[in-house]
């Protein structure tokens, strides 16, 4: 045994210390403040206090995930719903805030593992301090401790040796010697299976799983279709428009040519023709541009992108935004047509005469809220707008919620996982 053994030994046992504490003090008071909760929920209290227990016992889960990855170097994903949040309050009803939380399977599973950490979570947690602690009980016994021990109250069995004298005491040291050499060889696989039965109730289900490979499959396919379809659009944008004026800006100035000398007159006519042409074709290149990747965004972000499409709204439009760092550029893209295309349906078929838009970064995810005070009944059925948003999200594993009953408001819910930087 070397000194990295039993260090690593050694921090494992404290880890697992640290485990079996947290699985008995919070896992144990969570799991019975969620009991609780949904058995009150019948009587409508419930209501009230679920959404605030299952977002402590969210936090509880991420914050084990999160030292699945440090410490076990098996990270645990979390595949939680998006909530439904109202851009103007930051709220949302709360019967409809705890009814999206307990149909998302995730919760579920949480309320899961908060059992099996109290139970064999904590038992597999403890053995690695336990093994340590019993050892070195063994070796105080054999100096000294065993003599008020015994006097007190007679022989006292440490694990399955009877102490009553300074060889059955030096037998238990022996004991406890071995117990602290299995404790190093056997306490960082004891912290690993304590993280693989977390993960086992924590992870998504193989059902998920394949739901979710299945839904980016499809829209893998559609991203290519939808990629394909926008290189023709610019090929035929640049064949009949930019290119088209080009041309014809080298025929007057071929012409030009031919002019100059004889009839400078009409050279100049046709010299202004062609600088006229050509801002034309500069414009419509711009604008083109401006549809691939805008220039705003590219510049400054998501964030400043979405202010500047607030400003060409005829509507009254408030743009929240905290971000502390900007995403991926094919991510910042999607996030941004994603949020036109919302805009651009409030606009055209809401009826509305304020939009708010919110945009945050919480739990590694991109979400962005779109409200509007209208008429309601926004769907995303296939072929609306919104469906292609959906599609487009879907590339980037993100997803996308409606939530417009009649009579409004309606709100647009996105999420795309990804990280700041």
């Amino acid at each position: 045994m070397n000194a990295t053994t039993a260090r690593a030994a050694a921090i494992a046992g404290a880890q697992g210390l640290a485990l079996a504490l947290m699985a008995l003090t919070g896992s144990i008071i969570l799991f019975v403040l969620t009991v609780v909760s949904l058995a009150l929920v019948v009587a409508g209290v419930g209501v009230f206090t679920t959404p605030v227990v299952l977002r402590l016992v969210r936090a509880h889960a991420d914050f084990r995930r999160r030292l699945a990855g440090q410490w076990g170097a098996e990270p645990i994903p979390a595949r939680y719903r998006p909530l439904p949040r109202d851009a103007r309050t930051g709220v949302t009803g709360q019967v409809e805030r705890c009814v999206h939380m307990l149909r998302d399977p995730a919760t579920w599973r949480d309320v899961q593992w908060l059992f099996v950490d109290l139970t064999a979570g904590a038992v597999v947690a403890v053995l690695g301090p336990g093994l340590f602690a019993q050892g070195l009980f063994g070796l105080l016994l054999v100096m000294g401790l065993w003599v008020p021990i015994v006097s007190a109250g007679g022989t006292h069995w440490f694990t399955f040796v009877p102490v009553d004298s300074w060889s059955t005491a030096g037998a238990a040291a022996m004991v406890g010697a071995g117990l602290i050499g299995i404790g190093i060889k056997v306490n960082p696989l004891l912290v690993r299976t304590h993280f693989r039965i977390a993960g086992s109730m924590l992870a998504p289900s193989r059902a998920e799983l394949a739901q979710r490979i299945g839904r980016l499959t499809e829209t893998r396919h559609d991203a290519l279709d939808s990629s394909a379809a926008e290189l023709r659009r610019i090929e035929r944008d640049l064949h009949d428009g930019a290119q088209a004026r080009l041309v014809a800006v080298g025929m007057n100035l071929s012409t030009v040519e031919a002019l100059i000398e004889r009839d400078p007159a009409q050279a100049r006519e046709l010299l202004a023709q062609a600088r006229a042409t050509s801002a034309e074709a500069l414009v419509e290149l711009r604008d083109l541009v401006r549809g691939i990747h805008p220039p705003v965004l590219a510049e400054r972000g998501l964030g400043d992108g979405v202010k500047a499409l607030a400003l060409r709204l005829p509507l009254r439009t408030e743009v929240d935004v905290e971000l502390s760092g900007r995403v991926d550029a094919p991510v910042e893209s999607a996030a941004y047509f994603a949020v036109s295309e919302a805009l651009a349906n409030a606009v055209k078929h809401s009826g509305a005469d304020r939009i708010w838009v919110d945009i945050t970064h919480a739990d590694g995810s991109l979400r962005i809220a779109v409200t509007d005070n209208g008429r309601g009944g926004a769907s995303l059925t296939a072929g609306s707008g919104l469906s292609g948003v959906e599609r487009r999200l879907g590339t980037f594993d993100g997803v996308l919620a409606v939530s417009s009953p009649v009579g409004g408001p309606t709100m647009v819910t996105m999420e795309i996982p990804c990280e700041l930087f």
